[in-house]
């Protein structure tokens, strides 16, 4: 053989095999799909619905993250990418406004349960006194009522549709006055008024632990200020479903859950103090014949 040619030979070999070496390397330190972070708006129900969700994929062996944050920063957090799953979006009502900017960049995988929100009295205030929010301007109600509303969040659906119903309704010139504050503020200041036997009004919504352990009456509110019901509904980035296995994809676009489960778990979480956690792999393990349904 010509010595050149052998002299060729050889160096495409070690050309080769210094590619083939240096390829092996790569694929030996490419990162691996880092894990998928849940976003969940910071409050107990909403922790509730993520902590199911990161349950069932822990089952299939995939680690999440997790985000809490308030109702607007939540969404801005899965608008720039910062969450890659939103457990969940109350759709359209509550938070339609915050998803807009962003609704073409997300996958509805799945309706979790049907939320609403209301404004409801303790079942001790007699129906046939109040059983409407217009009933709340009679003087004989407006003599016995707790005029101070206590809400949560400024940015939560209940709060902004509050707002609008003190106005709307003319409350605010009866001394009825709503104030934003935290789920603790609010559900504090309805046990203490039912411990007392005191007339009030709780601005609420379904599902919350406090219809577990209360029987509150809800208020018509002909107007429609309220909303109606809306879709909890878990969301995924179209750019992180990748994260996923397709299986794993499958099993999320199966999970319902409905209002009473979503309620139980809210129960289990500030009643029980259980961690959002160990709140879902307790209900989970409590309903196998469910939870094998999302599995497929």
């Amino acid at each position: 053989m010509n010595p050149n040619r052998r002299h060729f030979l050889a160096a495409s070999a070690g050309v080769i095999a210094a590619t083939a070496s240096g390829c092996g390397s790569m694929a030996r330190s490419a990162p691996a799909k880092r894990k998928p972070v849940v976003g969940q708006i910071a409050l107990s129900f909403h922790a509730a619905s993520g902590s199911i969700v990161r349950q069932l994929l822990a089952a299939q062996g995939i680690e999440t993250e997790v985000k809490e944050a308030p109702h607007e920063k939540m969404f801005e957090m899965l608008g720039k990418g910062e969450v890659d799953l939103l457990a969940s979006a109350w759709l359209p009502g509550s938070h339609g406004g915050y998803l807009a900017p962003m609704a073409s960049e997300v996958e509805k995988l799945t309706v979790l349960y049907e939320p609403y929100t209301l404004w409801g009295v303790p079942d001790y205030v007699p129906a046939s006194e109040v059983s409407a929010v217009a009933d709340l301007k009679k003087p004989e109600v407006v003599a016995r009522m707790t005029k101070l509303i206590q809400g949560i969040a400024p940015g939560a659906g209940i709060s902004r549709f509050s707002r609008e119903i003190v106005k709307e309704y003319g409350l605010d010139a009866l001394g009825y006055e709503f104030r934003n504050g935290t789920q603790a503020d609010m559900e504090q200041a309805f046990e203490s008024a039912v411990a007392e036997k005191r007339w009030v009004v709780v601005p609420l919504w379904q599902p919350q632990h406090l219809h577990h352990r209360y029987k509150i009456r809800e208020l018509a509110e002909p107007k429609g200020l309220l909303r109606g019901k809306d879709q909890a509904t878990l969301l995924i980035r179209n750019d992180a479903r990748h994260l996923l296995p397709a299986s794993a994809l499958a099993s999320l676009r199966r999970v319902t859950l409905g209002n009473a489960a979503m309620t139980e778990l809210d129960y289990l979480i500030n009643v029980r103090k259980l961690s959002p956690m160990a709140a879902a792999a307790d209900w989970m393990e409590r309903n196998p014949s469910i939870v094998a349904g999302w599995r497929g």
